[in-house]
């Protein structure tokens, strides 16, 4: 199967390229008629699992599934500028906040389905049908084992006391999975105590914030710092990397569920969304619901490590070997919802 990034794109029947703020994506005439055969998804995922869905979705449907692939923004955009024009059918993409943008964009039209509201938990569909959650990422504390006992470990608000001073690393808060966690902590204890948090963390960073979630955990690892918050997937994709050197990282670091004892482990979703000119209505409803069936249930988890929205489906076993944990209920909308205060919070704090 074609390997692909963020900056790919694969599609059937690709016609011409157009360039979008320097990323190649095709984009085919055929993508424009009006048909329930057909299903345009235009996605910020890029795992060769989703791909592998959607051929079975094909192959039980008899529905064509024609795909983009690019970063959320990207794609948000495009189809603000495609108008009434666009082809696109579905939204696929990660992080509440992202699906909360092309909401308030007004690019997605709600959906009834007994089907997503009987299979997907309240918290992880917007209210109103506008987007459905499809698998689940835990924000999660990963520490360096020789220098970090879990009886030290506690809860996110922990990590901006003193004795984590130049003990921590983050990535930036410029991305959306910080901005969500903050927008989660805002949620439950409001704009003040997440303000002196923010500033509680930036005193206690170890270096700049730079790099990924996978260079935090490179960064635990090797020393320069002591702790820090990833969504869970990183960690397992390092434990189960072919390279020696990546799983020598997996087994110096642990991984720590906080705020178990208070509302539970920020959990955020990749999610899906009708397109609100979708020209292909039927098929894409039976898509989204295609997504919380079982195989497409494993395939979306287990692909990255992630997991499943809908209970009783198998874990990925990397991922089943860190154990349950409690989950803070508040429903993923929110996350969105406070992502402009999150911004001026993390901006006014200094955590760049």
């Amino acid at each position: 199967m074609m390997k692909t990034t963020r900056r790919s794109l694969v599609l059937s029947g690709a016609a011409a390229i157009l360039s979008i703020a320097g990323e190649q994506l095709f984009r085919p005439g055929v993508l424009n008629a009006q048909t329930d055969k057909v299903v345009n998804v235009y996605s910020a995922r890029h795992y060769d699992n989703d791909r592998k869905l959607y051929q079975s979705f094909q192959s039980e449907t008899g529905i064509r599934v024609n795909w983009v692939e690019a970063d959320a923004d990207k794609l948000i955009e495009r189809i603000r500028s495609e108008g009434g024009n666009s082809p696109a059918d579905i939204l696929l993409t990660v992080d509440g906040g992202r699906l909360w943008r092309a909401q308030e964009a007004g690019l997605l039209k709600p959906v009834r389905s007994s089907v997503l509201t009987k299979a997907i938990p309240p918290s992880l569909r917007e209210p109103s049908g506008h987007w459905f959650g499809i698998s689940k990422r835990a924000r999660v504390l990963v520490y360096n084992k020789s220098k970090v006992s879990p009886s030290e470990l506690s809860t996110y608000e922990d990590l901006a006391s003193g004795k984590w001073k130049g003990r921590l690393v983050s990535r930036s808060s410029t991305h959306v999975y910080n901005q969500s966690l903050l927008g989660a902590i805002i949620a439950a204890s409001g704009e003040k105590a997440a303000s002196a948090w923010v500033r509680g963390i930036v005193g206690n960073f170890a270096i700049p914030p730079e790099g990924n979630d996978t260079a935090q955990i490179r960064l635990v690892s090797s020393g320069r710092g002591d702790i820090t918050f990833v969504n869970h997937y990183y960690l397992a994709r390092l434990a189960e990397s072919i390279k020696p050197d990546e799983q020598a990282i997996a087994r110096s670091v642990g991984l720590f569920f906080p705020n178990q004892r208070l509302r539970g482990t920020h959990v955020n979703i990749s999610g899906a969304g009708l397109v609100k000119t979708s020209k292909n209505q039927g098929a894409a409803i039976r898509f989204l619901e295609y997504l919380v069936g079982r195989t497409s249930q494993v395939l979306l988890s287990q692909g990255n490590n992630e997991y499943p929205v809908v209970a009783g489906t198998p874990l990925d076993p990397t991922v089943a070997r860190y154990g349950r944990f409690i989950e803070d209920p508040v429903n993923a909308a929110v996350f969105g919802k406070n992502n402009n205060l999150a911004l001026r919070i993390a901006d006014q704090a200094g955590w760049k």
